[in-house]
């Protein structure tokens, strides 16, 4: 479309702010309005309606709240005019809905909405009935451009947007933010998949996959709100510091209903497990190994009694005699049912009051479900059915499978090999359950003992990210929790860095209990500069060698700097002067074992910073990174200081690798890489 003149530029700015004014009036008398029917007297039927009402009047006012920096609609759609109409329809696109306060057209139409899909969608030659797309540039929560794309009159495949490439090129400062003004079509094809449709993303860094599984959990939950309100969304992230720098994605979307987790804080809740030991590394590989899921199985029913003697029930003068065999054929029927253990021993008295019932019947009698329902209750049925089918804890399970040499032995003949029993019995053992100290992988098998005995309860999505580090049992613990629901699983198996990691996708969904989840691969960089991903990709072919290389679509090729020194630590304190001359944040990543040194020298010099993983804000600009939790992270600027250094810091030099690609997709705009040692083989050119 041709470029308006610079009277009309401004015309057009006016009166479009005017449109942004009017908007943020109306969103604050909605949420006006929430807030006073929340201070008002709240009234349901009952005490639980009434407390579910003042809960969605809560959500509703947090779903109203806005950001006075962040714009209220960052796109605009001029829908083709439309036989007998006089002017194009206008829909402004945001990211919630307005209403206007006269109850005509909306003022913001929400991002998920259909009308909204031509923005992500739309192109010349394919305009789904839209004439003109306009996208908006923002300051401080003020226009201060636009930018017109004609999609009737346009040439396909010149899509080019100034405004869009400066906003994925924004500099990064603090948490994560939202992605809604710059989705591109293909990752909405999968933000607005179907609930019912479980997804894998493999994503190269860079490609906005955890953006993409985020926005797709708002979408499910304004599509899906009143199936999801019920079941529930659940986000769960590789740690602590991961969950921090997402975690106002969704509120700034207006959806605070989704929960967020760490694999460990959710199984040690669900538990009420603190983790407390740390396993070796021997240990740990067979712990997460999913044999032993059948070797849990097995423990649990193995503590199945025999019906060595007949159950004998008085009933007034009378007694009733159940055969021995009879109780072990109705055993056997529950066994064969597949229900899980605890359900089928609350089954077993009324079964075995049904065998009662029968001779009571042989014996002229005539019962009735009441009869049957008090002989089940009756202390000879009770006592029996105990010591026939006891009631079991789960962590007491893993506490006997762990602590006893000959309980392991039983349940884990013909699975795991003497050694593999010697290397996970506890040295020590414990005296009781409370003063064991527990593991992460001791968790996720209390966790499948618990499900053995139990069902867990299913969520209606639940979004896993970082998914390739997770252990097969880690997987089957999260899997269940989506046993009824669906998953969007994200990940990257070039940036696998535990022992028991996952090599291939396929796997990795068959322990999740989604086997046949759809595997998208995203390779398109809309985050890493591409002098950056070319030189991390180099890394590729060693650590990875199934997967397409990332490429970059930034027009801007980035910095990348290699500087050899015989001094790394003392460089800081320059290269840091050097590059908070340019916008947005800095991160240094070091080997884990250095950050301590890394960390002094910063101070030493000075640079006042914060160590990711510290319980501090995020309000400095600098971040000292040990090198075991930069994934996810992003930053402007990216120091690694020795790459060899992080290469040896992990258990074998594959990890190593796929450890190093990890820290070098870091950075978002400049890249310098500070070394004493070699450089790994794979980056010398």
């Amino acid at each position: 479309m041709p470029a308006a003149s610079t009277g009309d530029a401004a015309h057009i700015l006016a009166a479009e702010q005017k449109h942004l004014t009017a908007s943020r009036d109306a969103l604050s008398r909605m949420r006006e309005r929430a807030d006073a029917l929340f201070s008002g007297a709240v009234l349901g039927g009952d005490a639980v309606s009434t407390q579910y009402l003042k809960q969605s009047l809560y959500r509703r006012m947090r779903s109203l709240e806005a950001d006075p920096d962040t714009p209220l609609f960052f796109g605009r759609l001029d829908r083709a005019t439309t036989a007998g109409a006089e002017h194009d329809e206008s829909l402004y696109i945001g990211r919630r809905h307005i209403a206007a306060e006269s109850g005509g057209e909306p003022l913001v139409i929400d991002w998920r909405a259909p009308l909204s899909l031509p923005f992500y969608r739309a192109r010349p030659g394919e305009p789904m009935g839209v004439r003109v797309r306009r996208r908006f540039g923002f300051a401080a929560g003020s226009l201060t451009a636009f930018e017109d794309e004609d999609l009737l009159g346009g040439t396909p495949g010149d899509d080019h947007s100034a405004i869009l490439e400066a906003e994925i090129e924004r500099p990064r400062t603090g948490p994560m933010r939202d992605i809604v003004a710059t989705i591109q079509p293909e990752q909405d094809v999968l933000v607005r998949t179907d609930l019912a449709a479980s997804l894998c993303i493999q994503g190269a860094p860079g490609t906005g996959k955890t953006a993409v599984g985020l926005h797709r959990a708002a979408y499910l939950l304004y599509a899906f709100r009143e199936q999801l309100a019920r079941s529930g969304v659940l986000v769960v992230g590789p740690n602590d510091s991961f969950l921090s720098y997402i975690g106002d994605v969704l509120p700034a979307l207006g959806e605070i209903d989704a929960g967020q987790a760490t694999v460990d804080s959710l199984l040690a809740s669900a538990h009420d497990i603190a983790i407390t030991g740390v396993d070796e590394p021997a240990a740990a590989m067979i712990k997460t190994d999913p044999r032993m899921a059948e070797v849990i199985e097995t423990a649990i029913w193995s503590r199945l009694g025999e019906p060595d003697e007949p159950l004998v029930v008085p009933r007034g003068s009378r007694q009733f005699r159940v055969g021995a065999y009879l109780i072990a054929e109705t055993v056997a029927e529950l066994r064969g049912r597949g229900t899980r253990y605890e359900a089928a021993r609350e089954m077993l008295p009324q079964r075995l009051a049904h065998q009662v019932l029968l001779r009571m019947e042989a014996g002229g009698d005539s019962p009735d479900d009441r009869v049957q329902a008090a002989v089940a209750r009756s202390r000879p049925v009770k006592e029996y059915a105990k010591r026939l089918w006891p009631a079991q804890q789960a962590r007491q399970v893993i506490f006997d499978l762990l602590a006893d040499p000959t309980a392991l032995a039983a349940a884990a003949e013909g699975i795991l090999t003497p050694e593999e029993q010697r290397l996970i019995l506890w040295s020590r053992p414990p005296r009781s359950v409370r003063s064991a100290r527990w593991t992460a992988a001791d968790l996720a098998l209390v966790d499948e003992a618990a499900d053995r005995l139990h069902r867990t309860p299913s969520l209606g999505h639940l979004i896993l990210d970082e998914a390739q580090d997770l252990s097969p049992m880690q997987l089957r613990a999260v899997g269940r929790r989506a046993s009824t629901g669906s998953v969007t699983v994200l990940g990257d198996l070039a940036q696998a860095t535990t022992p028991w990691a996952s090599r291939d996708w396929a796997s990795a969904l068959g322990h999740l209990g989604q086997p046949t989840a759809a595997v998208t691969e995203l390779v398109a960089g809309f985050r890493v500069p591409a002098a950056v991903i070319d030189f991390a990709a180099r890394l590729l072919p060693t650590i990875a060698p199934g997967l397409r290389p990332p490429h970059a679509v930034r027009r801007s090729g980035g910095l990348l700097r290699i500087e050899p020194t015989d001094d790394p630590a003392g460089r800081l304190g320059g290269l840091v002067a050097e590059l908070a001359e340019l916008p947005g944040t800095i991160g240094v990543i070091a080997a884990d074992a250095d950050a301590d040194a890394i960390g002094a020298a910063l101070t030493a010099v000075g640079i006042d910073h914060r160590r990711v993983g510290d319980e501090r804000d995020w309000e400095s600009r600098v971040d000292l990174v040990p090198a075991g939790l930069a994934k996810g992270l992003e930053f402007d600027q990216v120091i690694v200081i020795e790459p060899a250094a992080i290469v040896a810091g992990e258990a074998d030099r594959p990890t190593g690798l796929r450890r190093l690609y990890v820290t070098l997709t870091r950075a978002v705009s400049a890249l310098v890489v500070v070394h004493r040692l070699p450089l790994p083989e794979q980056l010398v050119e």
